[in-house]
C-alpha cells in the first residue's frame, strides 16, 4: 500500500505533499473476520470488518482482495457493504499534523504504478490535526503519486459523459503565516 493514498490523494491544486514516505518500508498487518489464501495463484481474500494496516496507512472495508503479481508487486481492491463506505486515513509528509482521508464503494490501488482508484460517492479530503479542510467528489476520482496528479470523472467507470452528474471542490483560502514583528536596531547610549 505504499504511498496509497496517498499522497491521497488528489488535491495537488491545492499544493498537498506526499503520503508519509517511512509507510512504505512497514510492514502491512491486516485484522478480518474470515481469510481464504491461495499461495499458488498469490491471491488473499479477507473478508469481515478488513482493517489494513501500514504505518499511519490505515483501511477499513467489508471486503479486500490482495495478489501479487511475479514481480513482487501487490495490487488491492477494497469494497463496501451494506451502504458503508470503504474508508483510509493517511499521515503527509511535511511539517505539522496533516492527513489525508477518503471514502468510496471501492478503491483499487495498483503497487506496480503507485495508482489510486476510488469508483462510486468517492471523497477525498485533507485535515489539519482534525479540521477538516480541502475536499473534493465525485463518482470516480483516480490519483497517480509518481506525477502527483488526479482526474475526478462523473461517472463510476472513469470516463466523463455529459449530463453523468457532477463533481464538487473544496479549496480552503491560504492563510499567510503571520511576519515576525521588525526588531529595533539599538541605539547607541546617548553622551557616548
Amino acid at each position: 500500500m505504499k504511498k496509497l493514498l496517498i499522497s491521497a490523494l488528489l488535491l495537488c491544486a491545492a499544493g498537498l505533499v506526499q503520503a508519509e514516505k517511512a509507510d512504505s518500508t512497514k510492514p502491512t498487518l491486516i485484522d478480518y473476520d474470515n481469510a481464504d489464501v491461495d499461495d499458488v495463484k498469490q491471491i488473499s481474500t479477507f473478508t469481515g470488518n478488513v482493517v489494513l494496516t501500514r504505518g499511519t496507512l490505515l483501511m477499513k472495508a467489508a471486503k479486500a482482495v490482495v495478489t501479487k503479481d511475479p514481480e513482487g508487486y501487490q495490487y488491492v481492491t477494497l469494497t463496501s457493504a451494506g451502504g458503508k463506505p470503504t474508508t483510509f486515513r493517511q499521515k503527509r509528509d511535511g511539517e505539522g499534523d496533516q492527513w489525508m482521508e477518503g471514502e468510496a464503494e471501492r478503491i483499487e490501488y495498483d503497487g506496480k504504478n503507485e495508482l489510486v482508484k476510488l469508483f462510486s460517492r468517492a471523497k477525498v479530503r485533507r485535515l489539519e490535526g482534525s479540521k477538516p479542510s480541502d475536499e473534493v467528489a465525485g463518482e470516480f476520482i483516480s490519483y497517480d503519486s509518481r506525477r502527483e496528479q488526479f482526474s475526478v470523472r462523473n461517472t463510476v467507470s472513469g470516463e466523463g459523459k455529459t449530463g453523468g452528474g457532477r463533481g464538487t471542490m473544496v479549496i480552503q483560502p491560504s492563510t499567510p503565516k503571520p511576519a515576525a514583528p521588525a526588531v529595533p536596531a539599538q541605539q547607541p547610549p546617548a553622551g557616548k
